[in-house]
């Protein structure tokens, strides 16, 4: 749920207030509240109260399908003591089973996720928030939760924004008003919202507002940050409305010290969130479990039929058959071997993704000193998955580059400018600021060259970046950084850009200040690629400036222009040098002809039905038969480290696709530059390929839906076949679809890596998001699942970070699986020498603390703590990443090997005992014989196997580890013989029955001896296994392993080697199709004097047209 838009969940309704006089206004007013009086503004962040809390939590909990089944299980449990199943069970066991097995687990958890829902509301729920709304000619405070549609609102400095507010007025000049939207996206800095300059001059008094009788026609309510689309139609007249004026519920006002609105959203507001997770593995042990007892329960009834109803001492005086109590046993089976289904498998889990994601967080190789970031893990689920990566895909703007833009070259009068400059002319000059070519700025001072002039004078007209004066010095907020470069570049060159108001721009032309009349702004976004302003000179011409991707502005350029040649021959001289261009171009208009198109573009600025097609129409009529005056290069360097890094994840058998808004210069070039594309490998360009099954087909035909997915599935077919593939002149929504079809027709796990608010599509779209904390603020990471402030340190979050988290967890499932089963299924041979009465195994308190205190801490720190190799072998071979991809570590396979072994273990664990008491002799004469002593004897074999079981799959020994098992051992023997002593006995008759049991057991050497063989004979197959595995059919992390110390110390006699020498190899880099997010158009011509600092406005990658160019990369 987005704050702000909650509307979204409702019905939607539109404000339909209109005043003919203050009685029938109050009696609308009236009805609108009434029929908006659902819509309440109270917002919640919790689901519950002190009522509802307990029935509302137990149901949220028990929707998890394992909790319902232990709650069943429990239930079953309780249930069985009251049946004729007694006879069976022992009442202590079962009793002891209950209570704490399953029921001290499960309420645990419950409780646990309960407590986590309290500490929410009571973090969340306290305070009441106070607004003040207009009632009755004046404003009163009210609380947020009776604000209603159609209310006045009065707002002042750093108060929140209670509802989604159309801004009417002002403190400030030209109801201007900052808000700060960091509780909707991340971003800090601040935004400009205006009121329109009829409510600006009409509504600023008290009795003004009271006389306010507009009806507002807006959007139905929608999850949308970016847009909104409206019409106020006041006093016989229409005022287009957009997203410039309306202040979304969750913002905050900054810098304004009083403003009033009109609510046009308001509604109750609801947070929720939940994780479910079902493993398949699960699944397939519930089904076991209930095959098993199905068997075991045949088994009781032809056991009863046979010998059982035979036996005078069995005789229960219950006249019952043998198929209902086999009925009986299989409900008691379930119960015994329920720890076949471990519910401290969850929270275990739950543990080591929690451990991983702090690893992350805390590795300070990733984390960016310059900008004081570190590394972030948004979530907790999905740390393993970043060890089985098989697809990246990247933005490359701000993702793969730094984002920051330096005016480098230019192109105007066909001549290149590329020499060093010096500014200390120009008292507006910009320090920080570089350029080459001394002749251009002598060409500029001597006013000789008319179109080098009009050059410059676009740069510093044509824009919506604002300026304030700071301590004698300009400072420019512009929507993007190529925008910002561009306006600073004409400031060092003499045309420097000073104010704007609503209708005229000043700027500074070689000393010389010229205001110029602002007609119209035609603002950028990601269909058109260009933007126009069009001004009127101080003579009174009428011009059109505009700037734009070189695709769409030599579609519309006259016939007559110029320039055109060579400007496109500088475009790839710039491309080859990984510069971004742009195309500049003006054309002048007659007045008859502004007249004509100003009249319909107010109409298209009022239309309430799909407005921004209706002004784009109308953009293209006036933008058309242009003349060509030159081009602009901006450098946009390759942030450190991302050609090694991609070249590293290449070697992992990653594959890398880049999607990108440039053009298909751009995109090869860059290509070459980081790396991703080498001279041996074969280009080939999508336009070109056709496949051998294409049938020519009309373009202008639509084609069904069968003709769609063939050529999805030609695509991705095709593409998956290269190393590298890299797309271009796509939109936001483009990119999120390739990666939906690399997901649904590979099945393959995909991560999607960007910085700014266009990538938030592919981010969400792809199994894994990783946000980069760039200078296009902070959506991306906002939407993300991992965040950091480079590319580079994606090599470490998925070869290190990544592998491990995978091993890990694979090595702590396999093993947990084993232990489980090894120590469940002893129950199940045990039933064929007990008439299969679900008698228990062992010791009801051992079964009790196995899972819990004896077997549980060693392989929690192997899923926390187990690396095979360290993080610098992990990075130097790449290809240790394989094993991940392709899922060998835990699959179906590997999940009934640790069945089988756990089979095998439970196998050896009670005949080798059963077959030692047979007939044994003690030291003392007596042979201990008995259930419980042989109990003891299968117990303590099992805590050795699994012990030492998990020291063999061990690969990373630390202090830690080592205490863990030692003291797991140790923690067995010390409660086992506390719970057998005869004093707890004493005092708990009913509850400890093994009195003694360990003490004269244990002192018997011959049991001992039993106890080493059954281990023995349990761990050499798996030491044999291991070691054929690793000698003569070892992996490669089995032989960096191996070599471990070897490489260790030739990457210590690397470090110490002076660097060689290396030839400078120029790379190829591109340039780029316009990029930017939209711009201040709106705010601009809606007349906004800026007085104080505007907001550092994100810059936003362009989406690009359907023009769609795919680059296939394959090996030579």
């Amino acid at each position: 749920m987005i704050l702000g838009l909650p509307a979204a969940l409702k019905a939607p309704f539109s404000l339909t207030e209109k005043v003919l006089g203050r009685r029938e206004r109050e009696r609308e007013r009236e009805r609108d509240r009434e029929r908006n009086s659902e819509c309440g503004n109270g917002i919640k962040t919790y689901k519950y109260n002190a009522l509802t809390f307990i029935p509302l939590n137990l149901f949220e909990q028990f929707k998890r399908v394992a909790n319902l089944y232990f709650l069943a299980l429990l239930i079953l449990q309780v249930s069985l003591l009251k049946t004729p199943l007694c006879y069976t069970l022992c009442y202590t066991a079962v009793l002891h089973r209950c209570a704490t097995p399953c029921a001290t687990p499960l309420c645990y958890t419950l409780c646990y996720t309960a407590e986590l829902h309290v500490l929410n509301m009571t973090k969340n729920g306290g305070g009441v928030k106070m607004t003040e709304t207009f009632s009755k000619p004046r404003f009163q405070e009210s609380k947020w939760m009776n604000i209603h549609v159609g209310d006045v609102v009065r707002l002042k400095k750093n108060d929140h924004i209670p509802a989604d507010i159309l801004l009417l007025s002002s403190s400030n000049p030209n109801s201007l008003c900052y808000v700060e939207t960091a509780e909707l996206d991340g971003e800090t800095n601040l935004k400009f919202k205006m009121g329109l300059k009829v409510t600006d001059e009409r509504l600023q008094e008290e009795g003004q507002l009271a006389q306010f009788d507009a009806m507002i026609v807006c959007e139905e309510p929608n999850n949308r940050l970016d847009k909104f689309t409206g019409t106020m139609r006041w006093r016989k007249d229409e005022f287009p409305l957009d997203l410039d004026n309306m202040m979304l519920r969750g913002c905050r006002i900054r810098n304004t010290d009083e403003c009033h609105g009109l609510v046009i959203f308001a509604e109750r507001q609801w947070k929720n969130s939940i994780q479910k997770l079902i493993p398949s593995s699960l699944r397939q042990i519930f089904v076991i479990l209930i095959l098993v007892c199905a068997g075991l329960a045949i088994g009781n009834s032809f056991w009863y039929e046979e010998v059982g109803s035979r036996a005078w001492y069995l005789y229960d005086g219950k006249d019952q058959t043998a198929s209902y109590r086999g009925f009986l046993s299989f409900w008691g089976y379930i119960i015994v071997l329920n720890t076949m289904v471990p519910i401290s498998l969850y929270v275990s889990v739950e543990v080591i993704r929690l451990g991983q994601s702090k690893f992350i967080n805390w590795d300070l190789q990733m984390y960016y000193q310059e900008k004081d970031t570190p590394a972030k893990a948004r979530t907790t689920t999905l740390n393993e998955q970043l060890g089985q990566i098989e697809y990246v895909f990247s933005d490359k703007t701000g993702t793969l580059t730094q984002n920051i833009m330096a005016f480098k070259k230019c192109l105007c009068h066909d001549v290149l400018h590329d020499k060093p400059v010096d500014f200390s002319w120009n008292k507006y000059a910009d320090s920080k600021f570089e350029y080459l070519d001394h002749s251009l700025v002598a060409c500029i001072r001597s006013k000789k060259d008319k179109e080098t002039l009009e050059f410059f004078k676009l740069l510093s007209l044509c824009h919506t970046v604002m300026v304030e004066q700071k301590e004698d010095e300009l400072v420019y907020q512009a929507a993007s950084p190529d925008e910002g470069a561009l306006v600073t570049a004409a400031r060092n060159f003499g045309f420097v850009f000073l104010s704007r108001t609503q209708d005229t721009i000043t700027i500074s032309e070689m000393d010389q200040e010229m205001t110029y009349e602002v007609l119209a702004l035609l603002d950028f976004n990601s269909d058109r690629k260009r933007m126009s302003i069009i001004l009127r000179f101080p003579d009174g011409r009428i011009r059109l400036y505009c700037k734009g991707a070189d695709t769409v502005i030599y579609e519309r350029l006259s016939p007559n222009s110029r320039h055109k040649e060579v400007t496109q021959t500088a475009l790839d001289i710039f491309a080859n040098q990984t510069l971004r261009t742009l195309c500049l171009c003006y054309k002048d208009i007659s007045k008859q002809e502004f007249d004509a198109w100003a009249k319909k573009h107010k109409d298209a600025s009022v239309a309430m039905g799909n407005r921004e097609a209706a002004l784009d129409r109308v953009y293209e009529q006036i933008e058309n038969n242009l003349m060509m005056i030159g081009a602009t290069a901006i450098e946009d360097k390759l942030q450190d480290g991302v050609p090694e890094t991609i070249a590293k994840l290449a070697k992992a058998d990653i594959k890398i696709w880049v999607l990108t808004g440039d053009k298909k210069e751009t995109a090869e070039n860059i290509g070459y530059s980081c790396e991703l594309l080498t001279d041996d490998m074969q280009i080939h360009y999508g336009d070109d390929i056709k496949p051998a099954s294409a049938t020519p087909q009309d373009s202008t035909q639509p084609i069904d839906d069968w003709e769609k997915e063939s050529r999805q599935v030609d695509f991705v077919n095709m593409a998956c076949e290269c190393e590298a593939v890299i797309c271009c002149r796509v939109t936001p929504k483009q990119k999120a679809n390739v990666v939906s079809l690399v997901k649904k027709y590979k099945k393959a796990v995909t991560l999607s890596i960007g910085d700014g608010a266009n990538d938030v599509n592919m981010i969400k779209t792809a199994d894994i998001g990783v946000g980069i904390s760039g200078q296009e603020g902070m959506q991306a990471v906002m939407s993300s699942d991992y965040a950091f402030a480079q590319f580079r340190y994606l090599e470490r979050l998925l070869l290190v970070h990544g592998r491990w988290s995978y091993i890990r967890m694979c090595k702590f499932l396999r093993y947990f699986f084993f232990k489980n089963f090894a120590f469940t299924l002893v129950h199940f041979w045990y039933s064929f020498f007990n008439g299969f009465s679900a008698q228990v195994a062992y010791e009801d308190w051992f079964i009790t603390l196995y899972n819990v205190m004896y077997s549980s801490l060693p392989v929690l720190l192997v899923g926390l703590l187990d690396q095979d190799v360290n993080d610098k072998l992990s990075r130097k071979f790449p290809k240790l990443y394989l094993p991940g991809q392709q899922g060998a570590l835990f699959n179906y396979k590997n999940f009934f090997i640790s069945l089988f072994h756990g089979i095998f273990t439970s196998l050896v664990v009670f005949f080798i005992p059963y077959g030692a008491f047979l007939q044994t002799m003690g030291q003392d004469g007596e042979a201990p014989s008995d259930y419980q002593s042989l109990a003891v004897v299968m117990a303590s074999s099992l805590i050795f196997t699994v012990n030492l079981q998990i020291s063999l799959e061990t690969s990373y020994w630390t202090f830690v580890n080592c205490f863990a098992v030692l003291c797991s051992i140790a923690i067995y023997f010390g409660i086992m013989f506390d719970i057998h002593s005869a004093g707890i006995h004493v005092i708990f008759p009913s509850t400890f029955t093994f009195t003694g049991v360990a003490p004269n057991a244990l002192r018997q050497p011959y049991l001992w001896l039993t106890i080493i063989l059954t281990v023995g004979i349990s761990l050499l197959p798996v030491i044999f296994i291991q070691f054929l595995c690793k000698t003569i059919w070892p992996s490669v992390g089995d032989n960096v392993q191996r070599n471990r110390k070897k490489y260790e110390e030739e990457e210590e006699e690397e470090k110490k080697k002076p660097a060689p020498f290396q030839r400078d190899r120029r790379s190829r880099r591109s340039a780029y199709a316009f990029s930017h997010s939209r711009g201040y158009a709106d705010l601009i011509a809606s007349g906004r004097s800026i007085r104080r600092r505007p907001a550092v406005a994100r810059g936003c990658i362009s989406s690009g047209s359907w023009e769609f160019y795919f680059f296939y990369f394959f090996s030579s």
